[in-house]
């Protein structure tokens, strides 16, 4: 393996998770070479001697990140990362400091990113773009049950494995969905949403109008907004609609492609497919009978499978900073000042799925949250359809609080309708504390359920709680829109 580099001074640092301590320093690993390019620094891959495996480690300049006035970005990064572990995700496996610079340790994907193959190959068949998407579903599935929107998926955040599934990643501008969100501007021209550019609050929809721009892409080998910059962007967005036309699918495309790829590029968020969670997207007519439980599980067999070399852009890779006299002087005051000292405490991280845990027999048992959260909500969905199904109800203090505390699961069912129209739970209907009791109560059962189950309870608004709910913007997932055409 290629030399370690010994440009910085060694800090060691002691990382304890679950009992286990870890020193972790850049002379930890070998670094072979650079694979990619940030905003604050580089990505190398790097391998361990120790562990037998490789790694993609982001390396970041405190400075540069102070002078940008970033900290809060790459902290938010870094606890995103550390909160999540999902198999269609680039995962953290570890991150630490020294006094220069930032590291952040991430599974390493030798496939290359889809902007990589998308500049090699211009154009991909609807099979290929199908599993693609699929891929990014599940993941995006994942993040929005987690209340978490990535706001900046495109093929260069999109990054293919040794066998061809495709893995999400780059969390820095990911953040915890609030409602009032309309200064969060962030994201690159051409993949971001109309609510976005226009600086207005968004919701989890924002992720699926990139997925628009993808599939659009793949079809036809170029973005649908194109500009200069992302004024020039904005204003295209604004002139016109952009949609795939009857005549512009090629022949060996379906029209549910299309429709899909449509729908998700409505430029009104209250029309944009994945408005009522991702279920409604993974119910749309192209996807009907898609294995989903195996694409998850990956048994299914890539439609497109990259070369068994690194993919990697060489102009990339060779590319060196340069930086100025005078920056340079900048960034050496930023880091010997005092006011700059503490920016980064509580940065290191250990990941107790990482490929670090010596016993590999326990690392096959540990359950990550993602199954964890499903399991949790199956046993939940268990008992409520058991307490319902009991001529006995319990009428305790503490069942009532977990009947009415069920908005709080992601997962909403039919539970909660059943729960409501039975007689025996009135007090609870003197007591309503969710937007779903309120459409419940109003005589509003169709947009109560279709709220529950949406599986996105923090995006319904009080706009919601007319006669009309969330019906007035609603198409059936197994119809072709065929307006467009």
């Amino acid at each position: 393996m290629g030399p370690k580099n010994t440009k910085f001074q060694n800090s060691s640092l002691n990382i304890s998770q679950n009992l286990k301590d870890e020193k972790i320093t850049r002379f930890s690993f070998d670094f072979i070479q650079i694979i990619g390019k940030g905003g604050f620094g580089k990505v190398w891959k790097v391998y361990s001697q120790k562990y037998k495996k490789f790694f993609a480690m982001k390396e970041m300049s405190k400075a540069k990140i102070i002078d940008k006035k970033s900290e809060k970005s790459i902290k938010n990064e870094r606890d995103i990362l550390s909160s999540m572990h999902h198999p269609f995700i680039v995962n953290i496996n570890f991150s630490f400091q020294d006094q220069d610079t930032l590291f952040i340790g991430m599974d390493y994907l030798n496939g290359g990113d889809l902007r990589y193959h998308t500049n090699k190959y211009k154009k991909f068949t609807e099979k290929q773009t199908k599993f693609f998407i699929g891929c990014i579903i599940l993941s995006l599935e994942y993040l929005h049950k987690n209340n978490i929107l990535h706001r900046d998926i495109k093929p260069e955040n999109l990054v293919l494995d040794s066998n061809g599934y495709v893995k999400l990643t780059d969390f820095g501008i990911a953040k915890k969905y609030v409602k009032n969100n309309s200064k969060d501007t962030s994201g690159t021209p051409g993949y971001m949403a109309p609510e976005v550019l226009c600086s207005q609050n968004h919701t989890f929809t924002v992720d699926y109008f990139a997925i628009g721009i993808i599939g659009y892409e793949f079809m036809n080998g170029v973005r649908p907004y194109l500009g200069k910059n992302r004024k020039e962007i904005k204003e295209k967005i604004m002139a016109k609609q952009a949609q795939v036309k009857k005549s512009q699918i090629p022949n060996d495309w379906s029209l549910e492609s299309a429709d899909f790829i449509n729908r998700c590029l409505q430029r009104k968020p209250s029309s944009r497919l994945g408005l009522g969670g991702t279920s409604e997207v993974k119910e749309h007519s192209w996807f009907k009978y898609f294995p989903w439980k195996d694409l998850y599980l990956k048994k299914i067999e890539p439609s497109f499978i990259p070369d068994t070399n690194d993919n990697f852009d060489n102009k990339i890779c060779k590319a060196i900073d340069k930086i100025g006299v005078k920056t340079q002087e900048r960034y050496l005051k930023i880091i010997n000042s005092d006011k700059y000292k503490n920016s980064f405490c509580d940065f290191e991280y250990f990941n107790r799925f990482s490929p670090f845990e010596n016993n590999a027999e326990k690392n096959e048992k540990i359950i990550n949250p993602h199954e964890i959260y499903e399991i949790e909500n199956k046993n939940i969905d268990n008992k409520n359809n058991s307490i319902c199904n009991n001529n006995n109800i319990s009428h305790d203090i503490n069942l009532k609080s977990k009947i009415l505390n069920l908005d709080n699961h992601n997962n909403m069912n039919k539970t909660f309708i059943k729960i409501m129209e039975d007689q025996r739970y009135s007090s609870l209907r003197k007591k309503p504390n969710s937007i779903y009791t309120k459409l419940f109560l109003n005589g509003n059962k169709t947009s109560a359920n279709n709220s529950f189950l949406s599986g996105n309870s923090s995006i319904v608004n009080s706009s919601n709680l007319s006669n009309s709910g969330t019906q007035s913007n609603t198409r059936h997932s197994n119809e072709i829109v065929k307006d467009f055409y």
